[in-house]
Order: structure tokens, then sequence, then C-alpha cells
């Protein structure tokens, strides 16, 4: 038997975007991953200091996946985040978003992008091109070109 609690099954990808969510789009999918617990205007905002942030939508057009950057535009992108719906991840989504994240930083002409990564993800990015800092300068950034 199914719970009604457990995360829904997504269908097909229509495919990664650099529009962004709306506000209410993003804290359903922080509330539902369980992430956060903040006000929509906090939403809001973060959203509005973002400098690129990348989406992926299911065929019915809701929001499964979201990363962010910011940047000041001419030195380092940060990572901020990188958030899929539970019952889309394993199916290549969180690494669709990061890829077009460092894509489009490299575009805007920023190389240096870095994150730190969530305890026992760091093999993900590792798989998307990024190093491990040593241990006297934790985080992660992308390898050169």
């Amino acid at each position: 038997m199914t719970s009604s609690l457990s995360a829904p099954r997504y269908r097909r990808r229509v495919g990664v975007s650099l529009s962004p969510p709306s506000a209410s789009e993003f804290k359903a999918l922080y509330d539902e991953t369980g992430w956060a617990d903040w006000d929509l205007e906090r939403f809001e905002r973060a959203l509005t200091g973002s400098w690129v942030v990348c989406t992926v939508r299911d065929d019915a057009g809701r929001l499964i996946g979201v990363g962010r950057l910011i940047s000041d535009g001419v030195l380092h992108a940060f990572v901020t985040e990188m958030i899929v719906a539970e019952g889309a991840r394993g199916a290549g989504v969180g690494g669709q978003i990061l890829d077009r994240l460092v894509e489009e930083a490299r575009r805007r002409g920023v190389h240096d992008i870095q994150l730190f990564a969530a305890s026992g993800r760091a093999e993900f990015y590792e798989r998307h091109g990024f190093v491990r800092r040593p241990d006297s300068g934790p985080g992660m950034d992308v390898s050169r070109e």
C-alpha cells in the first residue's frame, strides 16, 4: 500500500531552463524536501539576489529541481543550492542543473565556480568536474577547462 505522504514519482522532464520559478514554487520545493521553513518573502528576496537560476520541470510543468548561482559577475560564482524533488532524484535532474549553471557562468566569463557540498554529496559534484580543496581551504572548485 502506498502512503499518501510518499514522494510523488515524476514523469519525463520537459527540460532545463534559466527562467526562475515563482517564489511560491521555490518555497514549495523547499517545503517538500525539508530544507528549511521560511516565509515567502525570504524566497522572493533570494530569487531577486540570484545571478543565475536554473530550473527543471516535469511534463506537467511542476518544478522538480532548482539550482542557483550568486556572483560578482567578474571573478567568482558560487553555487548556493541544488534542490531536487524526492521523486525525481536519481534521474539526472541535479546533474543537468549543475552542468547548465557551470556552462552559463563560463558563457558570462566567470570561470572560478565554487561550492560547499553537503555531507555525503561531494562525489556527485566530483562527477560533474568539481574537485575538493585541501582541508586547509574547505569547499570545492570546478576544475579548469
